[in-house]
């Protein structure tokens, strides 16, 4: 789909932006970093005790840049391909071309790679040297490091973090591999062209590194490893997709941000390692002192969950499976606050305990336990994976959640109901305040959801989940038809982000359109217009709700002082400062699109949908929705709405879908294709 010059999933510059924070980053599930950055992490690997954990470096064999001192006419192009997931870099000159290209390997998650392929021009004979330079001593401030014996050519250092998350827990162990890079090569004057590949394998055993190594050593000697890492991205893009007839920057904007967001998760099929969740800034970043340190937010599980659920159940439940393999912290945090049940932590590490370096958060900021959980119920109502829930670890956690929102909550014989005290809301300019509307009404979704799954399993439901869900206070202001962010919140008190807003969606508060309308225009003016860049989305969704179709744009738009060239990553505030390369508001973006444009909504019986998009968009195609183990393909035009199921269910008791209308009840069946 063309409108306007140039394909929208590659950027090109012929300059590096001055902040290297803007870097693109080239990372898979394992193991990330930024192009021509000296460090590299590992999923799952901290250093540092509690608040002090944060992603140990691991020195980076893959950061290399090429140059040739002294050459004059010399045209220097740097690109991004999201489409292959691959960082090229080409030096040009009447007399050769030079290309380095850099990419974590997607399907073979413990290997990176580079290669240099010099060629030279038809009339040329004499030899090319290019230059190799790289700052790459391998030493870290985060590990002890070994030398062991080179391996297949490679070099071979190993070792542990210095300092485990818990006192008396492991430290994690890191093996890497890494084939020598000379300071030159050089292209003999008999040879037109040459390549050579440059392999770097980490993992967390001898075993597994060794067999990484060996597996990329035989793809390169076979000419296929960086074509096999193509094909997984290829595979990636064909599963998934948003594309649409409208501006250039919008579709890149969404090419940049699937991107970065598919780079995050597991690939398909057994990874065989275990994933340690999604931090607002990747893999690729999280050193100490930056990007929250690494750390899991609700950014995961309310900002870029559902994104990845609509195209990559599997993904979407390697997420969850992080949750509960945590949920034995989650369960301490809550004893430690003197309370039952299990209380997620604001920041989670490798244990679940919480690793907040500031205790207020920690202490205060609870609904990130009922966004944990509202993942959990969004999964559970597309996909219907009752496995996860049985035999899993989710009823587990579903249970704990239930029980530790009753024990948080106190009555009240004044208003005769419960109460939830002393809490930060999602707008962190305020704290210690009493009954936040987000907060109770995520809380009470929480036991709403509890309640559903034990009915659908056959267990009793504990009466004092179904007491509580009906009885705790979600404030409302009868006179103003508006919901106050917390008990005695004044209109007109600036807010940080967005919170009361996001009662409409994503947790779907029933209101009427009146009360949504008031909440919307109550707090967009007070809303901060420099805060987190995933705010505006949310305000662009409840416009498109009430089909305010240029009011949505007018706050989409504002999304776009986030979005930095040339490689189009996002800065966590419009004045660059925060956590950058954030996911949390690409996540709140490609939502805007894929909730917004469309009107999707999981609910407990459907997937529902009810498009509105502004003038300039002519046609939206999502590719690759998955409900109930079948894929869907919508392409939405302002005349029509087409729904094809492109590859139907395998499960061969799952119920055919079928397309209602909502007004009239006319029912069309959908089978493949």
């Amino acid at each position: 789909m063309a409108d306007g010059e140039g394909d929208p999933a590659v950027f090109s510059c012929k300059s590096l932006p001055s902040d290297p924070r803007l870097m693109a980053t080239v990372t898979n599930a394992y193991l990330g970093t930024r192009v021509y950055r000296d460090i590299l992490h590992v999923s799952g690997v901290y250093n540092g005790a509690a608040g002090d954990t944060h992603r140990a470096d691991v020195p980076s064999p893959v950061s290399v840049r090429m140059a040739v001192p002294g050459a004059h006419g010399l045209a220097e192009t740097f690109t991004l391909n999201t489409r292959t997931g691959t960082f090229s870099h080409v030096l040009q000159s009447a007399d050769y071309a030079a290309t380095h290209q850099l990419y974590a390997h997607h399907s073979l998650v413990h290997l990176m790679a580079f290669s240099i392929t010099i060629q030279r021009s038809p009339h040329t004979t004499q030899p090319i040297t290019v230059q190799l330079q790289t700052a790459f001593v391998p030493k870290s401030q985060d590990l002890e490091l070994n030398w062991g014996p080179d391996f297949q050519g490679a070099h071979y250092v190993y070792g542990r973090t210095l300092v485990p998350e818990v006192e008396g827990g492991p430290c994690p162990t890191v093996h890497m591999l890494w084939t020598p890079v000379p300071p030159a090569l050089t292209l003999p004057e008999e040879e037109q062209e040459r390549s050579w590949e440059f392999l770097t394998a980490v993992a967390e055993s001898e075993e597994e590194v060794k067999r990484s190594y060996s597996q990329g050593l035989a793809l390169a000697a076979a000419g296929s490893l960086h074509s096999s890492h193509v094909h997984a991205w290829a595979a990636l893009w064909r599963g998934c997709c948003i594309d649409l007839e409208g501006p250039l920057p919008l579709r890149q904007a969404l090419y940049g941000c699937l991107y970065y967001l598919l780079s995050s998760i597991p690939p398909q099929g057994d990874s065989g390692f275990l994933f340690h969740g999604i931090s607002p800034g990747g893999l690729s970043n999280g050193t100490q002192g930056e990007d929250y340190w690494g750390h899991v937010f609700w950014d995961q599980d309310t900002w870029m969950f559902p994104n990845v659920l609509l195209f990559y159940p599997g993904a979407a439940r390697a997420m969850l499976e992080y949750r509960i393999r945590t949920l034995e912290g989650a369960r301490r945090n809550a004893r430690d606050q003197g309370y039952q049940g299990a209380k997620f932590p604001w920041e989670s590490a490798a244990t679940g305990r919480e690793v907040c370096p500031e205790e207020i958060y920690g202490a205060q900021e609870i609904h990130i336990t009922g966004d944990v959980l509202m993942a959990f119920e969004q999964y559970y109502y597309t996909t219907q994976d009752q496995k996860l829930f049985r035999e899993d670890g989710g009823w587990k956690l579903v249970g704990a959640v239930a029980q530790y929102w009753c024990s948080r909550m106190v009555w009240s014989e004044q208003e005769q109901c419960y109460h939830i005290k002393g809490v930060m809301p999602p707008d962190e300019y305020h704290h210690q305040v009493d009954n936040s509307v987000y907060t109770n009404a995520v809380a009470q979704r929480s036991l709403n959801f509890a309640a559903d799954v034990a009915r659908d399993f056959s267990v009793p439901v504990p009466e004092e989940w179904v007491e509580h869900a009906k009885k705790v206070k979600v404030p409302f202001d009868e006179e103003r038809k508006y919901h106050p962010e917390y008990d005695g919140y004044s209109p007109g008190e600036l807010v940080k982000q967005a919170d009361v807003v996001l009662l409409g969606y994503p947790l779907m508060h029933p209101m009427s359109s009146e009360v949504r309308r008031n909440d919307l225009e109550m707090y967009e003016p007070v809303t901060e217009l420099a805060g987190p860049a995933m705010t505006w989305s949310m305000f662009a969704v409840g416009w498109l709700e009430l089909k305010e179709v240029q009011r949505a744009q007018s706050q989409l738009n504002k999304c776009f002082n986030n979005i930095t060239e040339p490689f189009k990553i996002w800065v966590e505030n419009s004045d660059g400062t925060g956590a950058v390369n954030f996911l949390t508001g690409m996540g709140g973006f490609l939502q805007a699109v894929l909730f917004g444009y469309t009107g999707f909504r999981i609910t407990r019986s459907s997937l529902r949908f009810n498009p509105a998009f502004p003038e300039d968009i002519n046609k939206l195609e999502v590719t690759g929705v998955s409900y109930l183990g079948n894929k869907l393909k919508f392409t939405i035009t302002k005349e029509e709405m087409r729904i094809e199921v492109t590859v139907p269910a395998q499960d061969p008791l799952a119920s055919p879908l079928e397309a209602v209308l909502q007004e009239s009840g006319q029912r069309f069946p959908l089978c493949e294709g």
